[in-house]
């Protein structure tokens, strides 16, 4: 009886596998699946979940050449040329965009060359974003970066092997680059109107999850992979109408190393245009805005979104207003000898893309009156989010700049005893 009984439990445990197990799962796996599943079975695992897996064989991404772990380094590496031979107009979109230059941004910091190896090539700091794909672990080059050798690659947001649509179009697939220090994103848009109202709607209701947008509604409209926004990343443009606000940019421009400190362009500005990071026309500029207006207006007036946009401007010049005047106090420590010129450092200024690596506290927390509080001040104002904006932005920022007054005083008051 007992017999009977274990046979029925196995026929029916067996029944239900076929029942819920795809067809597909059940052919023959392939040379690759049957290596894999044993010395890295979550990547088999994940690659058969995905639809790909449907269409799609290891060889088509990772070539023919390795056939067993004699020849691993044969394997090829899939690149965004890989991607787009079926995908050509998100691959096209994307190579337009901003994010396949995050490459840009390291070279064009002078200090980057001296971190740690681990921390760029091996992707635990500012690697681990910017050049996610394009080198490994040795810090070899990938075919990825043989192919385009300034950007990120699509598996950043489509996570191998699934490489699902449905999880890259999600918020929280933005949140690894996206969030703390100076671009804490997903805080202040989790945090806003926008955010809990979408993620609330996300738990109770999943299908009325649109009723608020998300990251991708406003920087991927339908689907488009081309990420841009009209101010950037520095929140910098040119030219710029108000006069006054043109004099504290200049300053900020002559903190960044774009202009000298008499105020002519130097190489800096090059790597500026190649990386997108300011709109440099005003036809550039309104155009990049006119998409997210004509975004916004799909839900609020035209009213109140000029009135927003207005305000969240304004905050980035009240931003700069007190940078400026911080960039201004820490170039007269240099003009007056006070601060010494670092060997490498092209100009007797704060070059505010060194980031931590200067000798001084005022630079210190001029680095974080910049890429910490600046950041948040205007961000903040544009993802809807006033807290951020101000207490994380530009209150903090009237502390740095209170600071950095009292300490270019006690500085001015020390080297005058010498």
């Amino acid at each position: 009886m007992r017999t009977l009984k274990r046979l029925s439990s196995m026929l029916i445990g067996a029944i239900a596998c076929l029942t819920l197990v795809p067809a597909l799962a059940l052919a023959k796996p392939s040379n690759c699946e049957t290596c894999h599943a044993k010395i890295s079975p979550k990547m088999v695992q994940d690659f058969n979940r995905g639809k790909m897996s449907k269409s799609l064989s290891c060889e088509a991404c990772h070539g023919t050449a390795h056939t067993s772990e004699k020849d691993v380094a044969k394997a090829q590496l899939p690149t965004i040329a890989t991607c787009k031979q079926c995908h050509p107009d998100q691959a096209n979109q994307y190579m337009d965009g901003k994010h396949v230059l995050g490459q840009v941004a390291l070279d064009a910091m002078p200090r980057s060359p001296h971190q740690p190896k681990a921390f760029m090539a091996g992707q635990k700091g500012c690697g681990g974003c910017h050049t996610l794909g394009l080198v490994d672990a040795k810090g070899r080059e990938t075919e990825a970066r043989k192919y385009y050798k300034y950007g990120m690659d699509c598996q950043n947001c489509h996570t191998r092997h699934a490489f699902s649509k449905a999880e890259a179009n999600e918020p929280e697939a933005c949140q690894t680059c996206h969030m703390g220090f100076d671009h804490p994103q997903w805080e202040m848009w989790s945090g806003s109107k926008h955010g809990t109202a979408y993620l609330t709607n996300r738990a109770i209701n999943p299908g009325a999850k649109n009723r608020a947008p998300k990251c991708q509604t406003c920087h991927m409209p339908n689907g488009n992979h081309r990420v841009m926004s009209a101010w950037g990343f520095l929140a910098v443009r040119l030219p710029e109408a108000d006069a006054e606000w043109m004099g504290y940019r200049a300053t900020i421009l002559k903190g960044m190393g774009v202009l000298d400190p008499a105020g002519k362009p130097t190489g800096r500005l090059d790597v500026v245009k190649a990386g997108k990071v300011a709109r440099l026309t005003k036809e550039e500029f309104d155009k990049e805005r006119g998409k997210y207006v004509a975004i916004c207006q799909q839900c609020h007036s035209p009213n109140f979104v000029k009135e927003n946009f207005k305000n969240a401007d304004q905050m980035g010049k009240e931003a700069d207003k007190l940078f400026s005047e911080a960039i201004s106090i820490v170039g007269d420590l240099y003009h007056q000898g006070i601060i010494k010129q670092k060997a490498g450092q092209p100009y007797a200024y704060p070059d505010l893309l060194t980031f931590y690596d200067v000798d001084t506290k005022i630079e210190q927390t001029l680095y974080e009156m910049f890429m910490d509080h600046r950041m948040k001040t205007f961000q903040g104002a544009f993802h809807m989010n006033p807290d951020y904006t101000t207490w994380y932005g530009y209150a903090k920022m009237k502390k740095d700049l209170t600071e950095i007054r009292e300490m270019a005083e006690d500085m001015k008051k020390k080297a005058s005893k010498k």
